[in-house]
């Protein structure tokens, strides 16, 4: 039947793309379901990967991700699964619109969904001049001057954070959370600007859209060269995990076997973000690779005993 595969990956981001790919070229019947979603949607240019010294960005590496699978007979259905169901050794999967679909593996690979602030003109230079990321991102900002846009603890370690990098910061506190007498501290000591007010705009370049500040709802203008959000509570899509018993941490993210990448429930997988909490996408690219070799496995292995 059409809607039978031997293994369906949720969530075609890095991880689930580079599992389909490997998983495909194990010439296995493999759907890849999406809703297009994923936090590698948003950004458009990541530097730290190697093979693209320029930058790249996530649509274009998922572009070419998903006509590499397809080349290999990898199907693609964008949709989204709400609704698993284990009958014997058969997942059922439910998704929106009442499409149904049966597999004998399933890999997750939904990954983390940031919080991004409603701030006026944040998408337009989101991923290019403003980031999430320091481990990423916290290069493009060497000796400039940085504002980071965040909340109490969590925006004042990343103003921290990037002190490495630059000793030109101003952090903007923007939902007026407390920050303790050691923080405080902290931030003094590493001479970062402290402002306890409200980001209304994002100012722009306007040929270019780059960053150049921010409007305050105090209406205050602050000038900047870069910017960087730090709000945490991000959202952890691991829900559907919890349908079929299987193994979370209190953060949210899913345990699983650091060799295999399989949960603690037999025949299910998960890479990237939604595990390791990494949030780094050569890491995504490993863990979908290492997790479709064991899945390759533990299909051969069912062959072998029939």
């Amino acid at each position: 039947m059409d809607n039978q595969y031997d293994v369906i990956i949720i969530g075609g981001g890095i991880a689930g793309l580079q599992a389909a790919i490997q998983l495909g070229r194990y010439k296995h019947r493999i759907a890849v379901i999406d809703s297009n979603d994923g936090r590698s949607t948003i950004c458009r240019n990541y530097h730290n990967i190697l093979g693209w010294p320029d930058g790249v960005s996530g649509e274009t590496l998922r572009n070419l991700g998903k006509m590499h699978a397809e080349r290999y007979g990898v199907s693609f259905i964008q949709n989204e699964v709400v609704n698993i169901d284990k009958n014997q050794d058969t997942f059922q999967l439910q998704c929106r619109g009442g499409d149904a679909f049966l597999a004998k593996r399933l890999l997750l690979a939904t990954g983390v969904k940031d919080n991004i602030p409603a701030i006026k003109n944040i998408y337009k230079c989101l991923g290019l001049t403003v980031y999430v990321c320091p481990d990423c991102d916290g290069y493009e900002v060497v000796d400039k001057h940085v504002i980071v846009i965040g909340s109490g603890k969590t925006g004042a370690n990343m103003a921290l954070t990037l002190s490495y990098f630059t000793r030109n910061i101003t952090f903007i506190n923007h939902d007026w959370s407390n920050l303790d007498h050691e923080v405080m501290l902290k931030l003094e000591e590493k001479e970062i600007t402290h402002i306890q007010d409200e980001v209304e705009e994002i100012l722009l370049d306007e040929k270019t859209s780059d960053f150049k500040g921010v409007r305050l709802k105090s209406g205050k203008i602050m000038e900047g060269e870069r910017g960087f959000l730090a709000f945490g509570g991000n959202e952890v899509r691991s829900e559907l995990a919890t349908q079929l018993g299987i193994e979370r941490l209190e953060n949210k993210h899913i345990v699983v076997d650091p060799r295999t990448k399989m949960t603690n429930i037999k025949h299910v997988w998960a890479a990237g973000d939604i595990a390791v909490h990494s949030e780094q996408t050569t890491i995504a690219m490993g863990d979908g690779m290492q997790a479709a070799i064991w899945i390759h496995k533990s299909l051969l292995d069912e062959k072998t005993s029939e």
